[in-house]
């Protein structure tokens, strides 16, 4: 990276673990995406898989792929990310988030779960950038969510790419159902969602449970949802915001859209 670019942040919306082997419209997205990043130093993920009672740090020099889900295909659990860790860097995370107010500690055996690696399986399949993980405290707010990525953001001037890493929506329950209809709350918050995000309206996202339609409805628990926040909070002023369409609505109502801000143009 030069004295004047950052790396991008981007918000992935992973869907369910079975991404990693159906690429579907967004896989592809992310490998060209991939192909046009240089000068990345590292990697930083937020994932709605790892919450802890305070923020921690990912510090574990190689961390193990972790298939943190049960039910699917075999041939899933036989896929590895074996992506070299970053110490060095989680050191300076920490120094950074407590700057920010933020309690963190540091966690030396964690691996990478799957809302880390099933989107990196994409974006960078040769597993060869280092990559760390931040966890979300359970008692993360949505303000909260954005504090956190605005005390990562300086990271971008060292060539660490952010990924906010969730589901733009998130109803398990009716996942599980198998239901295969088109379900028009889904396109109604994505589509919300879509213009806050393109406005840089940030009070009515922190606020998007009682501003967005259906918002309880795609988010029944926010989890999934907090690492658009985080992705919004480590975006700066200037940064070119692009729109992965990520094929529309799947499963009748999860929404794979995602976004990428700062890429250079």
């Amino acid at each position: 990276m030069t004295a004047h670019t950052q790396a991008p942040v981007l918000f992935i919306s992973h869907g369910a673990p079975t991404f990693a082997m159906e690429p579907g419209v967004l896989g592809p997205q992310l490998q060209a995406l991939g192909q046009q990043l240089s000068g990345i130093k590292a990697v930083l993920v937020v994932s709605p898989h790892w919450q802890t009672r305070e923020v921690q740090v990912m510090a574990t020099p190689q961390p193990e792929t972790v298939h943190d889900f049960g039910g699917f295909p075999s041939a899933l659990y036989d896929l590895q990310y074996p992506a070299p860790g970053a110490p060095a860097l989680a050191q300076e995370a920490v120094r950074l988030l407590a700057a920010a107010g933020f309690r963190p500690g540091v966690d030396a055996r964690r691996g990478l779960d799957h809302g880390a690696w099933v989107p990196l399986y994409h974006l960078l399949p040769d597993a060869r950038v280092p990559v760390l993980q931040v966890s979300m405290p359970v008692s993360l707010t949505t303000a909260q969510a954005v504090a956190l990525g605005r005390a990562l953001a300086p990271l971008r001037a060292q060539g660490v790419l952010i990924i906010g890493s969730g589901s733009m929506t998130h109803n398990l329950y009716e996942f599980r159902q198998g239901t295969t209809r088109l379900e028009a709350y889904a396109e109604e918050f994505a589509a919300w969602v879509r213009t806050a995000v393109l406005a840089h309206a940030i009070q009515p996202l922190i606020a998007y449970r009682a501003e967005a339609p259906h918002a309880v409805r795609a988010h029944p628990t926010e989890e999934h949802f907090l690492p658009l926040l985080v992705a919004l909070g480590a975006q700066q002023e200037g940064d070119v915001l692009q729109v992965l369409d990520g094929g529309g609505i799947l499963h009748g109502m999860l929404s794979m859209e995602s976004y990428v801000w700062g890429m250079p143009q």
